[in-house]
Parts: C-alpha cells; structure tokens; sequence
C-alpha cells in the first residue's frame, strides 16, 4: 500500500474514550490495530472491544506485546506479573496496510522505572489526542498536546462526549492542531454506530 500511515491514539487520562476512537480511526481506514500494552481485562481486551465493531473485512488485529492480569499502570501490573517491561520488546508488526496503535492511560504512565508510554510513540507515528471535558480536561488537554507538539509530532485531536464549546474553543486557538471531529455521548456503540463515525472522520485522517 502506498503511503502507509501509523496512528497512535492517546488519551488525555484513562476513560476519556481512546478504544471507541482507536475502532472509528480503524474502520475509517481499514487499517491493521495495535494494542502495544493491555492491563487487566484478558478476556475482553480492548483488541476484542475494537474488533467487534469492525465491519470491514481488511483489518487485521494484533497482538499485544505485553498482555498484563490486573488493570493498573503497566509497571505496577508487570511487577505483579512478575515482569519488567523492556520497551526494546515493543515492536510495531509488520503489515502493509495502515496502522492503528492504541496506547494504555495517557502519555507518561510509566512503563518501567525510566520509560513511559511516550518513548514507544516513533517519531513517524501520527499522534491522536481524545479529550474528555471534565474539571481540570483543558490543562490534561494542553499539557498533551503541547509536550507532542514540543518533540515535533504530526498531533490531532478527537473530543469525546458532549460538546463544551468554551472547552473545545480554548484548546482549539491554544494548540492550533486539526480537530478530527467529536464523538458524542452515544447512547450505545454497535458497529452501525462506529461505521457512521468512520465516514465522518475519513477525510480529516
């Protein structure tokens, strides 16, 4: 495939919408997904959660470089699995088509003592950020954003939940980086749903 892009998605904090926005990202380009670093819930993965709302028949999904039992920060949940995470062991898989990649809470969770989600992001990688509005959202947004920006990544950003236009507004004239779009406070996501984001989102990706 000509012009193969690598998305990462990352998240402002954790619950802030990153696996509903990682599956849009992946049906809008049928593109291959990747979850580097999974922490608790094994048997309804977020791989599992994105492959179910998958209609195309041309995304491939992957799998984790670390797979962790308990639901904590990576390096706690390694240390319980009695594992170090070694970031050298991160390695994109190879495919010819484009490449969504999930991260795990936002960008310095801490992965061993020294790394955090931040040193697996290659500089080649396009950065999406998914902001949640709560009290406190617009410096977690701006201090994301911003710390992208300053290590020269290509950063968007996808809002997730109800619009708060003097939320939204300040990060937009703040950051000055491309808005994908929002996803609303869906009272459900099913394929349907997903697939309609999908071809809302196509052209801003």
């Amino acid at each position: 495939m000509q012009n193969q892009k690598k998305y990462f998605i990352t998240g402002i904090s954790t619950e802030v919408g990153k696996t509903v926005a990682a599956a849009i990202v992946t049906e809008a380009l049928e593109a291959d997904y990747w979850k580097p670093i999974q922490a608790g819930e094994l048997d309804n993965s977020d791989t599992h959660k994105v492959e179910r709302f998958i209609t195309n028949s041309k995304s491939v999904f992957h799998q984790n470089s670390y797979a962790l039992k308990t639901p904590m920060s990576p390096h706690a949940a390694a240390e319980i699995d009695g594992l170090t995470i070694d970031i050298k062991k991160i390695t994109a898989p190879k495919t010819d088509n484009h490449l969504v990649i999930e991260g795990a809470g936002g960008l310095l969770v801490p992965l061993n003592n020294s790394k955090t989600i931040l040193d697996i992001i290659k500089p080649t990688y396009k950065v999406i950020v998914v902001s949640r509005h709560y009290l406190g959202s617009i410096n977690h947004t701006l201090l994301t954003v911003k710390l992208l920006q300053e290590k020269g990544f290509d950063v968007s950003i996808i809002f997730s939940g109800d619009e708060h236009k003097t939320t939204e507004e300040i990060i937009k004239k703040m950051t000055n980086a491309v808005i994908i779009g929002r996803i609303e406070e869906e009272p459900y996501f099913d394929k349907n749903v997903i697939k309609e984001y999908a071809d809302l989102f196509k052209e801003k990706l």
